[in-house]
């Protein structure tokens, strides 16, 4: 049995996650720009390799290039195990800090992929066309994006999606959907003018 990842900031933390910025009610305060207006994101690398670093984490990585190209500011990245249980505190806790979740690895059919059982517990709704359409433009690529299980789903004003665990598969996956991310998180803040 392998020890729990610690939460974020937690004593110990550092060698699985790290913390790029908090964003709290009080540092919104002190700064002009808009709480609503900034794309604020957490990536988790789900991987058992990685976590005991047998394996670099390069989809992770390439997750945080992508998103920070489209304009969002990754303020929280770690990488867990293949834990049911710890990926879902790890969900949750990176909710409260951030309006998208995007995890990479753990998606396929293997006994220990579990990451879109933990989304599954966490979320409030799905998101189905987005997993869809991940599904059918990696489909474009290659047979086996069939076998991808990737979740897309809300709790609250949270945004949460799950990409494969190869680092082409996971940029490709982003890829397809990065676009409808931003206006999605739009219709959670309650702007559903069209």
């Amino acid at each position: 049995m392998r020890a729990e990842p610690p939460a974020i900031g937690a004593e110990g933390s550092e060698p699985y996650c790290e913390i790029l910025a908090v964003w709290s009610e009080a540092t919104v305060k002190r700064d002009p720009v808009n709480a609503a207006s900034v794309k604020t994101a957490a990536v988790l690398t789900i991987s058992d390799s990685s976590y005991i670093g047998n394996r670099e984490d390069v989809s992770g990585p390439a997750i945080v290039r992508e998103l920070e190209a489209a304009g969002f500011k990754v303020i929280h990245k770690s990488v867990l195990p293949d834990e049911k249980d710890a990926i879902a505190a790890r969900l949750i806790e990176c909710s409260e800090l951030t309006r998208l979740v995007v995890t990479t690895g753990g998606t396929g059919i293997a006994m220990r992929d579990v990451t879109p059982e933990a989304t599954l517990a966490v979320i409030e709704r799905r998101i189905v066309g987005v997993e869809e359409k991940m599904r059918q433009e990696g489909a474009k690529k290659t047979p086996f994006a069939a076998l991808s299980r990737g979740v897309c789903g809300v709790k609250g004003k949270t945004l949460f999606l799950n990409l494969p665990g190869s680092p082409s598969a996971a940029v490709e996956s982003l890829q397809a959907v990065i676009g409808i991310l931003p206006h999605a998180l739009e219709l959670l803040d309650g702007k559903t003018e069209h």
